[in-house]
């Protein structure tokens, strides 16, 4: 059962979502997109899946959706937010932050702030549709710790050829954006979806539950 709380950030209230594994090895946590929340079928299916293979697993609701507003704010606000509301949280296992699209963008920014011991970008806007020009490659590279990104075949916002050889990349076979595909694709939704999660727990058992935890960090402490 999915367990929802309001918590307070500088810029209104966030909602945590939390599914709770009964014997957590790790702890995943998860900003959405900005034309979406946290029922993303990525997130939805991550949340679902994960908790009965030792993850639990937290997806953030930004406040600007929490108080139904359609457009989210800059980066900087969403950054704080995600900050603030992940230190509400108390992690006694390895912390992964991620999320998919800007979401992604956020943790990338705020992982090490956080105190995370790896990082998951789902359909991680290299660039806006078209424009390649204006890539934000800088904010992954800038990420130091083990990293998953988990790409659609015909994402518009950065194709799988386009990412730097040196991250670990799994691609979703006639996948867009959203990971939507077609309906007479390679793979079907259902299967889309599992893709993302065996190779998520495959990524966090592998690159992040067997690492050392970063130094100083508490097995009480919170999320940063």
């Amino acid at each position: 059962m999915t367990e929802q709380r309001l918590v307070p950030t500088p810029h209104g209230e966030a909602r945590l979502l939390r599914d709770r594994s009964r014997h957590p090895i790790a702890t995943l946590l998860l900003g959405h997109g900005a034309g979406g929340g946290v029922d993303a079928p990525d997130l939805a299916g991550l949340a679902s899946a994960l908790p009965r293979n030792g993850v639990s697993v937290v997806r953030v609701e930004q406040p600007w959706r929490v108080a139904g507003r359609r457009l989210a704010p800059r980066p900087q606000v969403l950054d704080e937010c995600f900050v603030a509301a992940a230190d509400r949280l108390r992690v006694r296992t390895p912390l992964v932050v991620g999320g998919r699209s800007a979401g992604a963008r956020s943790a990338a920014r705020t992982a090490r702030q956080l105190g995370a011991s790896g990082f998951l970008a789902l359909a991680f806007p290299l660039h806006p549709p078209g424009r390649p020009d204006r890539s934000r490659l800088p904010e992954l590279e800038a990420v130091t710790l083990p990293t998953l990104v988990v790409q659609g075949e015909r994402d518009p916002f950065g194709a799988p050829d386009e990412f730097p050889p040196d991250r670990e990349l799994v691609v979703v076979p006639g996948a867009d954006h959203g990971f939507r595909v077609p309906k007479r694709g390679l793979v079907t939704a259902d299967e889309a979806i599992a893709i993302i999660v065996e190779a998520v727990l495959e990524f966090m058992v592998r690159d992040v539950v067997g690492a050392p935890s970063p130094a100083g960090e508490s097995n009480s402490s919170p999320a940063r």
